[in-house]
């Protein structure tokens, strides 16, 4: 026997006697081993669970909040063009969208939307139940609208606080987009806050301002105006005003908060009292200020004859800096102060005004006068 078999041989002998010793102590119960060298995956459906309950919240927002969202359509009397002994007849169309805010009857939506004051507006619910309207107050200040039906019995959304918004947040809206679809739903986050546009309408005419509004990427298309924006917990924290149509994902609504009283006023009275300056404008960023060596504040577009503003001294091209003592700034909107008065009160205004030069600052005190009720 030659010594490379001796060697194997006493190989074979030690294997064999380690097998045996492992196999005597596994079965003892004195060493143990797993056959699956990955980690032990201690809740394998937790993200799945995590997926399917932010799912089932916004599952459960839609159901209970859809039936409180209505349509706002106008009736409009069309005459045939290609037969003109033809009788006008009446075409009813969906324009806009609104949502229950009182049991009593009481919808909100968009002044847009009801703009026409010769028209003639129906209500309709997601049931398809058509509700007759009384009356409806529109809002000088905002482009909002409170429409007040005979209807009672009403299931109001609940409404929110907007100022806990976070960027990030996850927000629904609801609608008739494009006024074909009923009830469309639309789901995103929060994009930015105290946002500032110019709303027009279809033709690119500017309309007015709208301050500290609500961006949002979910998708909000003609006809959607007027419906709420809710958080996950379905609060109404917006209502839905406008979309930027030189861009996507790009939606605004405006803050619950700044409409909360006007809503309560309405439901509770049956009518609104609104302070009016008188002034469209808009705002001068830091930015500006400093490139064009003019103070930060609003920037005053026109003045409407015989308002408070116009009594003041105020003109088209002026500068308001400060309300009160409170600077006017991208975070301080003129709106916000005037929604905190009422008719007949005094504020004091800084204005800055052009003279050619560098300009100078003036103050003047305008008494607020009572919006124009529509």
């Amino acid at each position: 026997m030659n010594d490379t078999f001796k060697k194997l041989v006493v190989a074979l002998l030690v294997v064999g006697a380690l097998g045996f010793l492992f196999y005597q102590l596994v079965s003892s119960g004195k060493l143990t081993f797993s056959l699956n060298p990955l980690p032990k995956i201690e809740n394998p459906t937790q993200e799945t669970r995590t997926l399917v309950k932010e799912e089932n919240a916004i599952i459960d927002t839609v159901e209970n909040s859809s039936p409180s969202v209505v349509a706002i359509g106008v009736t409009q009397r069309v005459i045939n063009p290609f037969d003109p002994t033809a009788l006008p007849r009446n075409r009813q169309s969906t324009i806009g969208t609104g949502f229950v805010a009182s049991d009593n009857g009481v919808i909100v939506t968009n002044k847009h939307v009801v703009s026409d004051l010769q028209a003639n507006y129906t209500v309709v619910t997601k049931d398809g139940k058509k509700l007759e309207v009384e009356k409806i107050y529109r809002d000088p200040n905002l482009d909002l609208a409170l429409v007040k039906t005979k209807e009672n019995g009403l299931h109001a959304l609940k409404i929110g606080d907007s100022a806990r918004l976070k960027v990030g947040q996850t927000v629904i809206a609801i609608g008739n987009a494009l006024g074909r679809f009923s009830n469309t739903v639309t789901t995103g986050v929060v994009s930015g806050l105290g946002r500032s546009i110019g709303a027009g309408d279809p033709f690119g005419r500017q309309i007015e301002m709208l301050d500290d509004l609500i961006q949002t990427d979910a998708a909000i298309n003609p006809g959607n105006s007027g419906g709420p924006l809710l958080n996950s917990a379905g609060e109404v924290i917006g209502v839905n005003v406008a979309v930027s149509e030189s861009a996507q994902n790009i939606g605004f609504a405006i803050p619950i908060n700044s409409v909360k009283a006007t809503i309560d006023e309405f439901i509770s009275t049956g009518k609104i009292s609104r302070a009016l300056l008188g002034v469209n404008y808009q705002i001068v960023t830091r930015d500006y200020a400093i490139l064009n060596e003019i103070p930060q504040g609003a920037y005053i577009v026109d003045v409407v004859p015989g308002s408070a503003a116009e009594k003041a001294g105020i003109e088209s091209g002026d500068i308001i800096t400060k309300i009160d003592g409170k600077e006017v700034n991208t975070q301080n909107f003129i709106s916000e102060f005037i929604r905190t008065k009422k008719p007949g009160d005094k504020v004091s205004i800084e204005v800055w005004k052009d003279n050619g030069d560098k300009g100078e600052t003036k103050r003047v005190e305008a008494t607020l006068q009572e919006a124009n009720k529509e």
